[in-house]
């Protein structure tokens, strides 16, 4: 059989694992009637939310298309190229779609399964989440190979990449805008001025707070991590097809689908230890993964190429990945996150300082990693070698999304514990799946982050052979321009994510107060709150707030192309890759370590909940809830998603 059907039918086999899971959380029970109400309200909150920014971003869909499509408009574009773009953000969106529908139905059941203990809550907290996992690898693939299959020309169906990486922008960024104002203004009211605990049902926001967790890290992780896969896979086939030929594009599908079987095979290994420790279970699932894709990409390597440096080049970029990973584990856990925390006890000021020079501290290995995976990738197999990192350090994407889909999960079943008042017990249970997910969040992010790095930069590779550049020369005027435009523009980004949380955040907060002030006995716990209300302020905030960002990532690579040209159109890329991913890096694992640091507090270290330090710690996570969920995460499609729009519209550019 032709290697380059092994894509599409890999796809199917994922697609129907993440069936079968569904199906068998489904079986689970819910539990008590309050968690059966809890998790319908969260379920309606968050797919109402997905429906409403779905059809925003369709309008923008829809505008693109037409510009790609009519005749004449832009005539070096196919119309087959706009056909790959639709397809590309249909698929994101159904995967985001259907992951949120059973990792929403998969809350209450894994509180429920807490009442019997951790290993009964494991199974069903991890299955929810590999749905959406296996969605995004099984979609992503299928697409890429039956499209491949049909034009034989990467050049067109980069469009499906294109439509990946738009709807990943908005449903990242208006999902990190939704969950982080949501969480600040129950943090900011309800735990430092009212002093009641976090998920306590009293608060207005906390149903909007559980919603956000879904919208951002299922479904805004969900689409990140789509769109890095198709993109690297994507720049694989075309540079492996310019170098290799047929052979080579084969190879780059060849292993993204052993890619695909190495992650559905790794779920298995989840489950031992579950019943100890969940972060050794999550971390050997992937570590199971990663055996088998180094086994699997060598019997391909073999068989369809035949020359094991391609081999090496796929582990390096594999091994960088779990690298990557680690530090971010490493910095977000342990000594670090206790040293972070020591500085709470002498207040806030502290806390940022630490938070601060620890996110910075975190930045340096992974940025080394890459930097040498680079070099030893493009010396074992030229420019293809590199994509072929990219596709290796994205291989078990299947893995990475299910393990972080997780974590909004075990945060649901928590609040859904404390909110129904299930009991300590059962809360504690609850609270070691959550705190597992915490770490495994900072886990994935840094994976995204550094998997963006290595597929912009394959994709980079792909917009010089488009746009006929043997060199971009940064002595050139017009290069350094690019370069320094290209520098800022993460920055411009991030400060414009951060402000729209700021102000949804406000929002919340008066919100909040005014409840807690207008509704007789609320804080005593006689009145209900009214929860809707904070969702549709959560809800309005982000959809409007997501626009800016998203329209400016789109606008700015073309103004640039148009104005001054194709160098310093790959001077811009080159620019925003090289400030981007640094960025990113530090704002992700600065707001891991404070979330972390402030929950190693309320387990009873340095006074426990309501001391100072506390207190401080609460300021802290605070200030990294944008940073973590919104800003930090947003750039690696930044970067990733004005390369595309450089490589769509490549042939307009002088």
């Amino acid at each position: 059989m032709d290697a380059t059907w092994w894509a599409p039918l890999a796809g199917v086999v994922s697609l129907v694992y993440a069936g079968y899971l569904a199906a068998s959380v489904a079986r689970r029970e819910v539990g008590t009637p309050q968690m059966r109400d809890l998790m319908d309200a969260i379920h309606e909150g968050a797919m109402a939310f997905l429906r409403r920014e779905y059809r925003a971003i369709a309008v923008f869909v829809a505008v693109l298309f037409v510009i790609l499509a009519a005749p004449g408009l832009v005539p070096q574009i196919t119309p087959q190229t706009a056909v790959c773009f639709v397809l590309g953000a249909a698929c994101s969106i159904l995967a985001g779609f259907f992951g949120m529908q059973i990792a929403t139905r998969a809350n209450a059941r894994t509180a429920n399964g807490a009442r019997k203990g951790l290993a009964e809550a494991m199974r069903v907290a991890f299955p929810g989440g590999a749905v959406m996992g296996m969605t995004v690898v099984g979609l992503g693939i299928l697409g890429v190979g039956l499209l491949f299959l049909w034009l034989r020309d990467p050049n067109q169906v980069i469009g499906f990449s294109l439509g990946a990486s738009s709807v990943a922008l908005f449903a990242r960024v208006g999902g990190g805008i939704y969950t982080k104002g949501a969480d600040v203004g129950a943090d900011l009211v309800g735990k430092v001025e009212a002093g009641i605990p976090e998920d306590d049902p009293r608060n207005p926001a906390v149903i909007a707070d559980a919603v956000g967790d879904n919208v951002g890290d299922v479904a805004g992780m969900g689409a990140d991590l789509f769109e890095s896969y198709v993109g690297s896979v994507i720049a694989g086939l075309a540079i492996g097809l310019a170098q290799h030929g047929e052979r080579g594009a084969g190879l780059a599908l060849g292993l993204a689908a052993v890619g695909v079987v190495s992650a559905v095979l790794g779920t298995f290994f989840v489950g031992a230890g579950g019943a100890r420790n969940p972060q050794a279970a999550l971390r050997a699932g992937t570590f199971a993964s990663a055996a088998f894709m180094v086994v699997g990409s060598y019997l391909v390597t073999q068989a369809l190429f035949g020359d094991l440096r391609a081999f090496w080049a796929t582990a390096v970029g594999l091994l960088s990945g779990i690298v990557i990973g680690l530090v971010a584990e490493y910095y977000t856990s342990g000594r670090e996150v206790q040293r972070l925390a020591d500085s709470a006890r002498t207040g806030p000021a502290t806390v940022i300082i630490a938070g601060t020079a620890l996110g910075m501290l975190s930045t340096v290995v992974p940025l080394v990693v890459i930097a040498l995976s680079t070099i030893v990738a493009f010396r074992l197999a030229d420019f293809f070698g590199i994509a072929l990192a990219a596709i290796g350090m994205l291989s078990i994407t299947g893995m990475t999304v299910s393990v972080d889909a997780y974590g909004p999960i075990a945060d649901n079943s928590a609040g859904i514990a404390e909110m129904a008042g299930l009991g300590q017990d059962v809360r504690g249970v609850a609270d070691q799946l959550d705190a597992a997910g915490n770490t495994t969040a900072a886990i994935a992010k840094g994976f995204a982050i550094g998997s963006a790095a290595l597929t912009a930069l394959a994709l980079f590779f792909f917009y010089r052979q488009a746009v006929g550049l043997e060199a971009i020369n940064i002595m050139d005027p017009d290069v350094t321009a690019g370069l320094f435009i290209g520098g800022i523009v993460p920055f411009l980004f991030a400060a414009l994510a951060m402000r729209a949380v700021g102000r949804t955040a406000e929002l919340m907060v008066n919100e909040v107060r005014r409840q807690f002030r207008e509704i007789p006995g609320l804080l005593e716990g006689r009145a209900r709150p009214e929860y809707a209300r904070c969702v549709d302020i959560a809800t309005a905030g982000a959809l409007r707030e997501m626009v800016v960002p998203g329209l400016s990532a789109v606008a700015i690579p073309l103004v640039v192309g148009f104005v001054l040209g194709k160098e310093a159109l790959g001077g811009l890329l080159g620019g925003a890759i090289v400030t981007g991913v640094p960025l990113a890096l530090y704002l992700a694992n600065s707001g891991g370590a404070w979330d972390n640091a402030k929950k190693f507090i309320e387990e009873g270290h340095h006074g426990g909940k309501g001391s100072d330090a506390h207190k401080a710690a609460v300021i802290g996570d605070t200030v990294g809830d944008p940073y973590k969920d919104t800003a930090g995460p947003s750039l690696n499609i930044l970067i990733k998603l004005m390369t595309v729009v450089a490589l769509v519209f490549a042939p307009l550019f002088r």
